[in-house]
């Protein structure tokens, strides 16, 4: 979406708010032993409360409220009876609607005791993602948010999935610009437009390359086998740069 009005900046801050609360939310819960459709079930219900829709449910009939992607699992995980354990990486990927608006936001959390290699990995994730959003303004380069990207995890030794990209947001979950490569690209022409709505959410690894399927239908797994950690942020693109809307509120 183009937001033209400043209500419809109002709408899109709202539930961006609501998306990034629900997440902290989540992230504060996790705990070994608990499954992650326990912790599903608390985001499920802070959705709910703030009046919201998930949209991977509403849009795609995913089962789950939000997408909980635990170690060898990268995106997309189906919230079940696994159990979330001493050590592990945990994504989580929150995206819903409210009064006709969407907003999605990610991020992946260490369960203690942290190990050091994979705390750089996710220090380093969110600082890609951070380096993506400072290539996001009006009439910028949309290739500029891949390249630069490139450029940082080229240079301290990491990879990127290159079949999961970035994407337009705010009418719908995906919606033009669909495709927004977060690692180099040579042949994308396409500049951004004053209050373009997209995410920016690199996948960020230690030898992965590509996002591979599983057998649920789902979810998704890195090939080769590596870690991987994903951070986003739905922003608008404006004649000063981004805008967060998927900031929570406290």
């Amino acid at each position: 979406m183009t937001i033209t009005k400043q209500g419809e900046l109002e709408g899109l801050k709202a539930i961006g708010r609501i998306v990034a609360d629900t997440l902290q939310a989540m992230a504060k819960a996790i705990e070994p032993g608990m499954t992650t459709r326990e912790l599903d079930d608390i985001g499920r219900v802070f959705l709910e409360h703030a009046g919201a829709v998930s949209a991977p449910q509403a849009c795609y009939d995913f089962p789950g409220t939000t997408c909980i992607s635990v170690n060898e699992e990268i995106a997309h995980g189906i919230p079940s009876a696994r159990a979330i354990a001493a050590g592990d990486l945990v994504n989580i990927d929150v995206s819903a609607s409210k009064n006709g608006f969407f907003a999605d936001t990610g991020a992946s959390f260490q369960v203690p005791p942290v190990k050091s290699d994979l705390t750089r990995l996710c220090r380093d994730g969110r600082r890609a993602m951070q380096i993506g959003i400072a290539q996001v303004g009006s009439n910028k380069p949309l290739a500029g948010i891949g390249n630069a990207i490139g450029r940082f995890a080229s240079g301290r030794g990491y990879t990127l999935i290159r079949n999961l990209a970035s994407h337009g947001v705010g009418r719908s979950l995906h919606e033009y610009p669909e495709e927004i490569a977060t690692w180099p690209n040579r042949h994308d022409k396409r500049r951004i437009n004053k209050g373009l709505v997209l995410t920016v959410e690199p996948f960020l690894s230690t030898g992965g390359q590509w996002a591979d399927d599983g057998d649920d239908g789902w979810t998704l797994y890195s090939a080769p086998r590596a870690p991987v950690v994903q951070y986003e942020h739905t922003v608008v693109a404006t004649d000063r740069g981004a805008i967060i809307v998927t900031m929570p509120s406290g």
